[in-house]
């Protein structure tokens, strides 16, 4: 229960923010969400099942209302606060502003900082060892053959890592650092361990060296569920130790279901498997123990086995290229279900990548024992743990493909999704892929019943005004003590805007309908300063932009034809000066785009957010809808779309003083069923139907 002094601790800490803070305004909304979170947490609605599912509305001050809420109760109860973000933008703005400003006017005296994965800093063992081109095995490591630019800029984080100018972490290098460099460099679980003197002082180990003085931990939901992953108080403390909030949650099971997933390619893994008696006999030199000669000759035999099985695998699907007669050159097994014959297969390779990941580990351990009683030199170790860890990775991801292609499915969930691509069709290379359908079996299993009190909170959690979607999603449940809260926005939509929707003569799927699309730009864009213009597709966004050019000589600012931070800074630069500015975006810019005030008072929507079922995801899951008596379009699309125009609609109007138009050039919403429940959903516009 929250005990009166938690009570008077969040009492006196509003009472600083509304006193102190310059232009702090007073709303019930969050003050309702402060309240809620903190008596969710302390166990005032279900001790055994303290959960909250919160839409707060745009402005109402969510990372506010959930740190007072939440911060005083961890510290009264000794547990810490984890805060997981879906975007790096809300990361840096708890950092860098909400997180220091409510230590400063609350005067609580608590630790915060971001915690990352791994896979974000450097082995600097690793960077050592790759940088010096003189040594012998700095080449072999490699995983592709690098290029003068690739061994310079290599060399030039060695030199400023040596020279304690960088910190080794990924995000605070100044320019990007392409993919195929920094997977050669960054600290994994196999090769960089702590036990080794060498690797004490890395970036990574002193980044976790810090967890312990953290009270309140800023994670992504990446590093979220790889932790739940491993059970829980690997990377994080442990569930049962922390309250969770858990913010952009309507992106918590789609992340989820991208890190449940797997994939592998057939060619590219024989030719790996190929060389892996090489790496044995390399070993062999440096490790010399009789304890290393079993477990390798095992891996030798499993590793051919399992080579032998993939191509076995590619024979069958060369027999069988009919699969791959489509413009996607990929075939979904329907259901889920693969034929008997290529099953056999998939569960040969299955006990195949088990055993070899096995003695792989049995490898890893006996090449670290040796180092432990001194049988070889700290130099040679270094090169040695990298190659074992690079290997027991791709093992490991080889075993989980195989085993979720093989997983024997129940009739009362919803199957697995398996498809294999044809990716290369000169060399028949092909990639096969699985994933769930359904994630919410996972957060249950792993964060709901483990974690000692969770919020859950996004500004579009409902679709349709319901949380059904979203509970489904996410493995909820309805009437075990969670709490479902609906947070509308404190802002004036009735006063400070109108949402219009045109008489249009076409609809989407009509022929003319991007010429109409021009013709409707074109005038609601004259007379106005800001606007902004939605698209569903890149396709129809780039012609629509062709044409207007052409037709119209307008001057445009489009997605794609500069980075998103030159278009919005030449768009604010206009805006400054009092010039007209018409930007272009599609799905990309209608979500965390932030233009408050003068920089987007004219909102046009070309098109419903319809999302067509394309990946094998969507077509498998509709598949399963209509296999149980379901309509995909009503229970999947329509309120996929309703979410989607929320958060579009949602760029207009960012503070209590925005006003301006939302424009929505799709006449669906009035003239099919399912209109008026899109239009309900949103927030109050003044609504104006044009006859």
């Amino acid at each position: 229960m929250l005990s009166a002094d938690v009570k008077k601790t969040i009492q006196t800490c509003f009472k600083s923010f509304r006193d102190e803070i310059p232009n702090f305004v007073a709303r019930k909304e969050q003050n309702y969400m402060v309240a809620e979170t903190a008596k969710t947490l302390a166990g005032d609605y279900e001790r055994t099942r303290r959960i909250a599912v919160i839409e707060a509305g745009t402005g109402i001050g969510k990372s506010l209302a959930y740190c007072l809420g939440a911060i005083p109760l961890a510290l009264s109860s000794g547990k810490k606060l984890c805060i997981s973000t879906a975007t790096v933008a809300l990361q840096e703005q708890l950092v860098t502003k909400d997180l220091p400003m409510f230590r400063q006017y609350s005067r609580l005296s608590f630790e915060f900082g971001v915690v990352k994965g791994r896979q974000r800093y450097i082995c600097a063992s690793k960077l050592e060892l790759i940088a010096d081109s003189k040594a012998s095995d700095s080449a072999a490591i490699w995983q592709h053959k690098p290029d003068k630019a690739d061994l310079a800029l290599v060399g030039k984080l060695w030199l400023q890592w040596l020279d304690k100018k960088w910190d080794g972490e990924r995000d605070s290098w100044p320019t990007p650092i392409k993919d195929l460099v920094w997977q050669q460099i960054a600290s994994d679980k196999f090769s960089c361990n702590k036990q080794l003197a060498a690797h004490r002082q890395c970036p990574f180990h002193k980044a976790r060296d810090i967890i312990d003085k953290l009270d309140v931990i800023i994670v992504n939901h990446s590093l979220l569920l790889a932790d739940l992953e491993l059970g829980g108080g690997t990377i994080l403390p442990e569930p049962d130790s922390m309250f969770y909030v858990i913010d952009e949650a309507h992106h918590l099971p789609e992340q989820a279901r991208s890190f449940s997933s797997a994939s592998g390619s057939l060619l590219s893994t024989i030719d790996w498997l190929s060389k892996l008696d090489i790496f044995a006999k390399k070993l062999s030199a440096i490790v010399k123990s009789e304890q290393l000669i079993g477990p390798l000759m095992k891996l030798s035999d499993h590793s051919n086995e399992l080579s032998s099985d993939l191509k076995l695998i590619a024979q069958w699907l060369n027999a069988n290229q009919q699969l791959f007669n489509n413009s996607d050159k990929r075939h979904r097994f329907e259901h889920g279900i693969l034929p008997d014959s290529l099953l056999a297969l998939v569960e040969n390779c299955l006990a195949s990548s088990k055993s070899a990941l096995k003695h792989l580990n049995k490898i890893h351990q006996v090449a670290l024992e040796s180092y432990k009683d001194g049988d070889i030199s700290p130099w040679q170790i270094e090169p040695v743990l990298v190659e074992i860890g690079s290997n027991l990775n791709r093992m490991e991801n080889q075993r989980k493909l195989w085993q979720m292609l093989s997983f024997k499915q129940s009739s009362h969930s919803a199957p697995m999704v398996r498809w294999i691509e044809l990716t290369d069709p000169i060399k028949s290379e092909y990639f096969l892929r699985a994933a769930p359908i359904e994630v919410g079996y996972f957060l249950e299993d792993k964060l709901w019943s483990q974690a000692h009190g969770v919020v859950l909170c996004s500004a579009t959690l409902l679709a349709l005004d319901s949380f059904d979607g979203f509970i489904k999603a996410a493995g909820l449940k309805k009437n075990d003590g969670t709490q479902y809260i609906k947070l509308l926005s404190p802002f004036d939509y009735q006063k400070n805007s109108n949402l219009i929707i045109p008489n249009m003569a076409m609809e989407p799927n009509d022929s003319g309908f991007n010429q109409e699309l021009v013709s409707q730009i074109s005038q609601r864009t004259k007379d106005t300063k800001a606007t902004l213009v939605l698209f569903t597709s890149y396709r129809q966004m780039n012609q629509v932009t062709k044409d207007l050019r052409e037709q119209h000589n307008l001057s445009l600012l489009v997605q794609g034809e500069a980075s998103r931070h030159a278009l919005l800074t030449l768009h604010k630069d206009k805006c400054d000066h009092d010039l007209p500015s018409i930007l272009f975006g599609t799905s990309s810019f209608s979500e965390g785009l932030d233009l408050p005030g003068k920089y987007l008072t004219n909102l046009i929507i070309t098109k419903l957010p319809f999302a067509v079922p394309t990946s094998p995801v969507e077509e498998a899951h509709a598949e399963y809808i209509k296999s149980r008596n379901g309509n995909p379009f009503l229970i999947l699309t329509v309120p996929d779309a309703s979410r989607k125009l929320i958060q579009s609609c949602g760029r207009l109007l960012r503070n209590e003083r925005d006003t301006g138009t939302i424009t929505i050039l799709d006449r669906r919403l009035v003239t099919k069923r399912y209109g008026k429940s899109l239009i309900n959903s949103l927030p109050p516009y003044q609504l104006i139907i044009e006859s």
